[in-house]
């Protein structure tokens, strides 16, 4: 396939690749934004598509792929470093919603629940539940991921039994 006929096909696929871009970030903006860097990643690297194979497949990885991508960078752009001793990650909040006072009894319940628990799930559970990923929690405890695994299918168990009146 010629530079022109590459140009040209990729040209075609442009309103698909918008409306799944609006899929992908439910915003116009973003919409563009994703689009013209898949287009721009496409030409960049038009030296990799393979002659005789699915363009529109091949945009649509590259789209995907960028949208996962951006949205990895911006949730480590929200997690700053804790520089105490331990090192923990800590994932600032900046806008909190007014807390009723249902919600707040119903929080106090859970959390008085989950405090309940035996610390070997509580502590792997409450990592995960900080966003804490199975490895980090692992290599933290210093216990194997599978172990871990089960610790927090565990706490949930546990706290799925003790806590039926909130589902």
């Amino acid at each position: 396939m010629t530079a022109i006929e590459f140009n040209h096909e990729l040209l075609s696929y442009q309103n698909p690749l918008k409306y799944f871009a609006l899929k992908l970030t439910s915003d116009n903006e973003d919409a563009e934004d994703l689009l013209q860097e898949t287009l721009l990643k496409a030409l960049k690297y038009r030296d990799k598509f393979q002659d005789k194979t699915n363009l529109k497949a091949w945009l649509y990885t590259i789209m995907k792929n960028t949208f996962i991508n951006n949205y990895r960078r911006k949730v480590r752009k929200r997690t700053i470093m804790d520089n105490t001793d331990d090192d923990y990650f800590v994932n600032s909040t900046k806008q909190k919603s007014p807390i009723e006072p249902d919600s707040e009894y119903n929080h106090k319940e859970i959390m008085k629940t989950v405090d309940e628990l035996n610390d070997e799930c509580r502590v792997p559970f409450q990592m995960h539940f900080q966003g804490f990923k199975y490895k980090e929690i692992a290599d933290e405890l210093q216990m194997p991921i599978g172990t871990v695994k089960s610790r927090i299918f565990l706490a949930r168990k546990k706290l799925a039994d003790a806590l039926k009146d909130f589902a």
